[in-house]
């Protein structure tokens, strides 16, 4: 079997997939994007085609380190993510051709059921006390939020309040049976950090996440220190070099994201690495069918898997979710807010490839907000 194509389709809301095409007619599929530079990803898949088109599919590793190290130039989110994406879909391949699903390569499932977790509150999060009594009516155990909009580097008493009362609200909604991760996304400085989250160990986060900028990765353990509150991050790491120094920061989650830390291969060894400093795996996955197919592979085959971030109704999604490009939506009925083993070969999933070219068509040019302070500054968003 050979490698005879790969084409990438920008669909909406902010995706990019990608198809891998063989000479025996078996399809692959993946999702190589890092969202608001989808187009600059796929260039990089089409650069990379050239050293897969005409070679075996099933020869994963030796295509990861090629792809990785074969440029002299390494890392970096976009390179990754192309790679992430291809590395799914060669997965995908694999699977179909061996007829069963990349879990069972993988090692086979450890659990039958994985817990998933529903997003609620937006990008400034407002009503979130009535958004999570919605989605405990709907079943789900456990829900994400954020800590805040803009914030300043150090920022008002007054902020603070808002934060933990949000918190709070949904915390009393909850009760003690069901969880509440909250996502400080980088907004919070490492001072902010550091005095907020006192404040919120009462209320028991499952965890706080990305309570520092990546480029402040040295800073992770002041902030460990300073609280009870398991910290999580990873979303905005892509390699296991990456992670190296931040597992030995105290830190209870890692988040690599499927679609940008090398895929399921580069995956599996930050989580076997993770597993060796004592350290949970949630895999970061706010994108489409195939980054969440790909994740719940590693989720059924992975130890120290803690739980899985999904994007059904998240406020990115406008115009399409989650489930608008499959044939079969059934792999991601969740069910008491888990999901069971997919059984079908590859990644699990069928995608309507019709619907997807129809849609690479309209295309989209997603892009992260930016966001001012009030003296009209830059804010991380």
């Amino acid at each position: 079997m050979r490698i005879t194509g790969l084409e990438t389709f920008p669909v909406p809301p902010r995706w990019l997939f990608l198809r891998i095409s063989t000479d025996e007619g078996l399809v692959g599929w993946g999702e190589p994007v890092v969202e608001g530079r989808a187009h600059t990803v796929a260039a990089a898949v089409d650069e990379l085609s050239e050293l897969l088109v005409g070679r075996d599919p099933l020869a994963i590793e030796d295509h990861w380190q090629v792809m990785t190290k074969g440029g002299f130039y390494r890392g970096g989110p976009v390179l990754s993510s192309a790679v992430a994406g291809i590395d799914q879909a060669l997965w995908d391949i694999a699977g179909k051709s061996y007829g069963v699903p990349v879990h069972r390569l993988l090692g086979g499932p450890v659990r039958e059921r994985v817990r998933v977790y529903q997003w609620i509150g937006g990008d400034e999060p407002s009503d979130v006390a009535e958004a999570a009594a919605e989605q405990v009516e709907a079943g789900f155990t456990a829900v994400k939020m954020n800590g805040s909009g803009r914030l300043r580097h150090i920022d008002t008493p007054a902020e603070l309040d808002a934060v933990v009362s949000r918190v709070a609200a949904v915390r009393e909604v909850l009760g003690d049976a069901r969880d509440v991760a909250v996502d400080f996304h980088g907004r919070f400085s490492t001072a902010m950090s550091r005095r907020v989250l006192p404040r919120l160990e009462p209320l028991s986060p499952l965890f706080v996440e990305e309570p520092v900028l990546p480029e402040n990765t040295a800073k992770v353990r002041e902030v460990v220190t300073s609280t009870s509150i398991p910290i999580a991050l990873g979303e905005r790491l892509f390699s296991r070099w990456d992670f190296r120094d931040v597992l030995t920061s105290g830190i209870a989650v890692a988040q690599p994201d499927l679609s940008h830390a090398g895929g399921i291969s580069e995956v599996r060894r930050i989580a076997a690495m993770a597993e060796a400093h004592d350290v949970t795996l949630a895999p970061h996955c706010p994108l489409g069918p195939l980054a969440l197919a790909a994740s719940l592979q590693v989720a059924f085959a992975t130890p120290n898997f803690l739980i899985q971030e999904q994007s059904r109704g998240i406020h990115y999604n406008v115009d399409s979710d989650l489930l608008d490009y499959l044939v079969d939506p059934s792999p991601f009925r969740f069910d008491e807010g888990h999901v069971a083993a997919p059984q079908a070969p590859g990644l699990g999933v069928e995608i309507d490839e019709a619907k997807v070219r129809e849609a690479a068509e309209r295309g989209h040019r997603w892009r992260s907000p930016v966001w001012r302070d009030s003296d009209g500054a830059f804010a991380e968003w």
